[in-house]
């Protein structure tokens, strides 16, 4: 299930004295040259039913550069090179390979590494705080996306510390962010990617 929740995350992937959301989301990006995390993963079926839970690390170098670790329960590595995008599935030994802008599209790693045009790609929407989070909502504006919206949920801090991403098919995935550094230095190396030997390679 996880392989399945993977290839499509990313291959559809801020008003103050209280700060609204939308000048929050606008914050972090401009100030964002580069980012890394921890993460959480759920996603959940349109009754809210738990499907399947996930775990790993994410960086990003704006733009267009980005590493997604999944550590658990399945390992895979997605990598977005600014040319090319990766997804190594290491049980399967099996590397898919596309271009990084047919990958990326509205997707979440769009807006996470694009650049700072947003709202050329998405419709934004402050949509209040809840459970402590300033919550902005980010509608693709093409119709080539899995997604039908996106939330994106900021700290106090102005920090993102959550996105919510809602498919066509009434899925929910969860992301929690732990542990977020802004604008580490992070090795180039992180956003290359060479096939293992006798990966099957798959795509472009």
């Amino acid at each position: 299930m996880l392989r399945t929740t993977a290839v499509l995350l990313f291959s559809l992937f801020p008003l103050l004295g209280h700060a609204g959301s939308i000048e929050r989301l606008k914050s972090f990006m401009e100030g964002s040259r580069s980012a890394q995390a921890e993460f959480s993963q759920t996603v959940m079926d349109k009754n809210g039913k738990k499907l399947q839970s996930a775990a790993g690390t994410m960086q990003f170098v704006r733009p267009g550069k980005f590493r997604w670790v999944y550590q658990k329960p399945y390992e895979q590595v997605i990598v977005g090179d600014g040319a090319k995008f990766w997804l190594y599935d290491v049980d399967l030994n099996q590397v898919t390979v596309k271009k990084l802008d047919a990958a990326l599209g509205s997707s979440p790693a769009a807006l996470l590494a694009g650049n700072n045009e947003i709202e050329r790609s998405f419709g934004l929407k402050d949509v209040g705080n809840q459970a402590g989070l300033d919550w902005v909502e980010a509608k693709p504006k093409s119709r080539e996306t899995n997604f039908e919206v996106i939330l994106l949920g900021f700290d106090v801090q102005g920090e993102l510390a959550a996105m919510e991403l809602h498919d066509n098919f009434g899925h929910a995935t969860v992301l929690r962010f732990s542990n977020l550094k802004r604008n580490p230095s992070l090795a180039p190396g992180l956003f290359r990617f060479i096939p293992p030997k006798g990966a099957d390679v798959l795509g472009d």
